[in-house]
């Protein structure tokens, strides 16, 4: 993700030294224990210089741990503990987790998992789920991410997301390219189309060519947050009928019944 530096200009109220320190976060994937300060320069398109100041701001604070002997830096469990912060405060997930094993264990289907998530830039985040216990199965875990374009779980967020919100997500994609922005503005333009004929959003083959889901919205009453809740697995043993006519209503059911009982 590289770092805009045109936010600045067009809002006053924009912080670029916090958003710089925050996209060094960000430059951490799947997979990377450390990274150096030439990675964080490559992945964010902050000089070297900026970057040094960073890392070091960071590491003071405790939300990076620095290697000197080899020049790496891993997160530490101030990162940590924000994120599970995040998730201790989050009642919804709480209130979801009961909902989301009846629709598990209830269906005809053992192949199927169930899973929570909300949106961050121009990802879907899994907040919980729960996975067939099957031993061919989707394996999905809390943390997992899914692209909010092309999920049939974040085009359920964006169905009902407001308008002023979707433009500012749309932001996001354009800063990962201008062909990423329009693919964006289309997917979101089909998706409120399929919400609105079926009240829920489909996804065969479209995030992975092996996985079939739909997902529906999850409305938050207190704090007006929109979440998705989703039902899929292995394409070979989940179809998109068995989706549509057993499935969908019982997901519109749990919707609903996770919002009233906030």
């Amino acid at each position: 993700m590289q770092f805009d530096p045109d936010l600045e200009s067009k809002d006053r109220n924009f912080v670029t030294a916090l958003a710089r320190g925050l996209e060094i976060l960000r430059c951490f994937r799947r997979g990377d224990l450390t990274l150096t300060n030439s990675d964080f320069s490559e992945r964010t398109g902050l000089p070297k210089a900026t970057i040094s100041r960073l890392t070091h701001t960071l590491c003071e604070l405790d939300y990076l741990v620095a290697d000197s002997r080899v020049g790496t830096y891993r997160l530490s469990a101030g990162v940590l503990r924000l994120g599970f912060s995040r998730l201790a405060a989050m009642d919804m997930r709480d209130r979801a987790k009961h909902e989301m094993h009846a629709l598990r264990m209830d269906g005809p289907n053992p192949f199927v998992t169930v899973a929570l998530g909300e949106q961050h830039r121009t990802e879907v985040i899994y907040l919980a789920t729960e996975c067939s216990t099957e031993e061919v199965t989707l394996l999905m875990r809390v943390g997992s991410r899914l692209p909010l374009f092309h999920s049939a779980m974040g085009k359920a967020i964006l169905a009902v997301t407001p308008e002023e919100r979707c433009e500012q997500i749309f932001g996001f994609a354009r800063m990962e390219g201008a062909e990423v922005e329009e693919d964006a503005r289309a997917q979101y333009r089909d998706a409120v189309a399929e919400y609105t004929a079926k009240g829920y959003c489909s996804g065969y083959g479209n995030w992975r060519s092996d996985v079939n889901g739909i997902a529906v919205p999850v409305h938050s009453l207190s704090d007006g947050r929109v979440y998705g809740l989703n039902v899929g697995g292995p394409s070979y043993r989940v179809k998109p009928k068995q989706l549509e006519t057993v499935y969908a209503e019982r997901l519109l059911k749990v919707a609903e019944a996770i919002s009233i009982n906030e």
